[in-house]
């Protein structure tokens, strides 16, 4: 494969110019040169960027997606590293499925109302104690 410049990584990833421009002001990829106006970028950007997407999707930040790769742009992702987003994944997956299951409940639950649903109640609690809480707007 060529090299390719910033359009046509664009067109082949579906990431948009600016969030390529924005990687590489980060340091996550790097051009190699310019065809014009256009960063040129090594076809092995496309491969780093769905490492970049899966990271994201895994939920890692930017910040921890960067430190996965070596000075040299080589992968490099420690297993314990992987293994502790697995199981916060883990994690969030168990909350989410009681969640849905608590608002299933609700949905079919023979109470008057959601309110006086003993289940949809603890749902509401359990909801409220993962919420970040709002700031106060200041004393008077």
């Amino acid at each position: 494969m060529k090299d390719m410049d910033i359009a046509e990584v664009a067109k082949v990833t579906g990431i948009p110019a600016s969030t390529l421009r924005y990687y590489e002001e980060r340091g996550l990829i790097a051009s190699h040169s310019r065809r014009g106006l256009r960063r040129v970028f090594d076809p092995g950007v496309v491969t780093k960027l769905s490492l970049i997407a899966l990271g994201q999707a895994a939920g890692f930040s930017l910040d921890d997606i960067a430190g996965m790769f070596g000075p040299d742009g080589q992968v490099s992702i420690s297993r314990e590293t992987l293994s502790a987003k697995a199981d916060d994944l883990d994690r969030t997956i168990t909350h989410l499925a009681a969640l849905r299951d608590g608002l299933r409940h609700a949905a079919t639950c023979p109470a008057k109302s959601h309110m006086e649903c003993p289940t949809f109640q603890r749902l509401m609690k359990v909801a409220a104690s993962r919420s970040p809480r709002p700031h106060s707007a200041g004393k008077r």
